[in-house]
């Protein structure tokens, strides 16, 4: 089985091409933190090529950037390649099936900082309490579209 699941923070912008068959393919890197500290004392972190395609790669471009926190399931792949001097190059990538956005750059920033380690726990919506704008439109009621029929196309599929 190769399955691989990461949490962390994009270290610079997405990076989205198409190949000659314009499907759109984008790359990024992952900061995911260890579980444990190094002999200093430093929490350390991997950094983690991610690829990711099809639709799934124009929604990572268009809503993502340096520091974005994202959840990714997917799988570990190997190749290689010659360079421009004919040595040969191994990469090692996680190509994800799955992106998941977490929250926005600037909102976790903030919250990082305002605690003293840095690991801030998403705040549960209380479900108990009544909005106070009642109105039927998506931002104020996100489950008013729950139900309805869904348009995927055939690109979107991943099989």
């Amino acid at each position: 089985m190769n399955k691989v699941f990461l949490i962390g923070r994009l270290t610079r912008d997405p990076e989205l091409r198409y190949t000659g068959s314009n499907t759109a393919v984008a790359s990024f890197t992952l900061a995911v933190n260890r579980n444990f500290t190094n002999q200093a004392g430093e929490r350390e972190a991997d950094f983690i090529n991610i690829v990711v395609w099809r639709k799934q790669a124009e929604n990572v471009k268009n809503y993502l950037s340096q520091g974005s926190q994202v959840a990714v399931d997917g799988r570990i792949q190997t190749r290689s390649y010659d360079d421009n001097e004919g040595n040969k190059r191994y990469v090692t990538e996680v190509v994800a099936d799955n992106v998941e956005f977490l929250g926005s750059k600037n909102s976790n920033i903030s919250n990082q900082n305002s605690t003293p380690s840095g690991n801030q726990e998403p705040t549960p919506y209380d479900f108990s309490k009544e909005p106070e704008n009642k109105g039927t439109d998506i931002e104020s009621n996100p489950f008013a579209d729950f139900g309805s029929n869904i348009e995927i196309s055939d690109d979107e599929l991943p099989f």
